[in-house]
């Protein structure tokens, strides 16, 4: 039973009995990732989890008299954990499924190994993950920052010394859609796929109207698109792309037309499917989201290939499932463009990432996040000492600001003279130094915990996930310290006995 003065709300919890886990003759890396597991399940335990679930039962309204409460908790708990295991895997949710049957190290740290198994289905890890909201899992992270920067709670964890969570290193990224390169004539065979499919779905219920096999619009717009893809290296191959992109128009609007009568014909038939209500309008969506893009998908088309004129990113479709995807002009080796939203990043001295904003709209510029970011770092921690990023985060406002805040400015300046005379302040010589360790930072959490592309749908849930990524890579730093810091003293204790 965990006390916390802090809630009137209190709530005693009988732990999940759970078997010790068996010593194996394994290797090394095994042995690392099993301690360095039970590290982060220690830091859970040692009241945040507790904390966490508990307000989360105050807000519902839950008596923690009741044996509902108990059930709520556990299974709040083992919820949390699958979570976090999402991110520390970069698992799709099946496949964590899978792992979490087969592996006795994963079943103790969700605590789903008992006498009778019972790991959860993917579509329970589904809901697990949507179960809280944004807001949540950014207060659980700021929990355990601020935990870790208290002596009592790091010496606990067995950290050498709590965290210094006053000097800021900053860069931003773009955080890649889970999209194919937005090619044109590719975004009308997509259109041409989903109101097909949902064809075949409304005609496989029982509702029909006159259509010759629908299954061969979908073998039309394949060849139209693999005749273009053709055209790349043939004499006079614009002009074929021309006519190519007509024939494709022409079929869309036939396949438009058949669109909207099977759209009415459901709308207002559905009662005499087997299809509920909720099915229905579950189709009925995903066939008004392509019908209303369409006729833009085709202009844009017609624009780029038979007009020749440029369209605006900022009209552009990239795609038509993910409406909140950006054209970022990166101009880095292998990513001179990438298509995702823009993440920005702030870490301490030990790597924990301490702030951070996942922007859904087209990012502004870096030196505009500044002001802002510092406010909420001021808010969660207090204030910091010193601030370092690259020079795309410099302006005249931001060092007036840092000054005025009396915050070590170590942002580095766009002019080249302004640049060699701050190189000889030592101080900000050293900050400019470590932030080159930012770079990797960002490199570890895209490439281990977001993943290549990020699998979630949305802008909404892909907040909500790289919020879980942020957590279990700031909970595996620490488990990882803490697991190097046991070492050293099992080995001292070793030494002197």
């Amino acid at each position: 039973m965990h006390n916390n003065k802090k809630h009137v709300f209190t709530f005693a919890y009988q732990k999940v009995l759970r078997p010790a886990l068996p010593t194996y003759f394994v290797p090394k890396e095994y042995r690392e990732f099993r301690d360095t597991l039970i590290e982060v399940n220690r830091i859970l335990e040692s009241g945040i989890e507790y904390r966490f679930i508990v307000k989360k039962m105050e807000v519902l309204g839950i008596d923690p008299l009741t044996k509902a409460a108990q059930r709520f908790y556990t299974r709040t708990s083992r919820a949390l954990h699958y979570c976090l295991l999402l991110a520390l895997g970069d698992y799709a949710h099946r496949e964590l499924a899978v792992r979490v049957s087969d592996s006795l190290l994963l079943q103790w740290f969700t605590t789903t190994d008992g006498m009778v198994p019972r790991p959860y289905s993917k579509s329970a890890i589904d809901r697990f993950e949507k179960a809280w909201g944004k807001d949540e899992v950014e207060q659980l992270i700021y929990e355990v920052n601020r935990a870790v920067s208290e002596r009592e709670t790091a010496q606990e964890l067995i950290l050498q010394n709590e965290l210094d969570l006053t000097h800021l290193w900053v860069d931003t990224t773009c955080i890649t859609a889970n999209i194919h390169y937005p090619v044109d004539w590719v975004l009308l065979r997509d259109a041409t796929r989903t109101l097909i499919k949902s064809i075949l779905v409304i005609r496989r219920h029982g509702l029909k109207h006159r259509i010759g096999p629908p299954e061969q619009f979908i073998t039309e717009i394949n060849k139209l698109v693999m005749e273009m893809s053709h055209t790349r290296k043939k004499k006079h191959g614009a002009k074929i792309r021309k006519t190519i992109l007509r024939r494709m128009k022409r079929l869309l609007k036939t396949i438009e037309a058949h669109a909207r009568r099977y759209y009415e014909l459901l709308d207002q038939h559905w009662d005499q499917t087997d299809l509920s209500r909720k099915q229905a309008e579950t189709v009925l969506s995903r066939m008004q989201n392509v019908i209303e893009q369409l006729p833009k998908a085709i202009w844009q088309a017609h624009e780029r290939m038979i007009g020749e004129r440029r369209v605006d990113n900022r009209e552009k479709i990239l795609s038509l499932y993910e409406p909140d995807v950006r054209v970022m002009v990166r101009g880095k080796s292998g990513a001179e463009v990438e298509f995702g939203n823009a993440l920005y990043l702030v870490e301490n001295e030990d790597g924990l990432i301490v702030d951070w904003k996942y922007m859904k709209e087209q990012p502004p510029s870096d030196s505009v996040l500044v002001k802002e970011s510092i406010e909420r770092v001021i808010g969660n921690y207090g204030k910091p000492e010193s601030y370092t990023a690259d020079r795309g985060f410099s302006s005249k406002a931001n060092s007036d600001y840092l000054h005025e805040e009396r915050i070590y400015d170590a942002i580095c300046p766009k002019s080249v003279n302004t640049l060699g005379e701050r190189l000889q302040e030592p101080q900000f010589g050293e900050l400019q130094k470590r932030r080159a360790g930012t770079e990797a930072r960002i490199g570890i959490f895209k490439n281990v915990y977001t993943g290549r592309p990020l699998r979630s749908k949305g802008t909404h849930h892909r907040g909500n996930r790289i919020g879980w990524c942020i957590l279990a890579h700031n909970l595996w730093k620490l488990a990882s310290m803490a697991v190097e810091n046991r070492r050293q003293q099992d080995g001292c204790n070793r030494l002197i006995a």
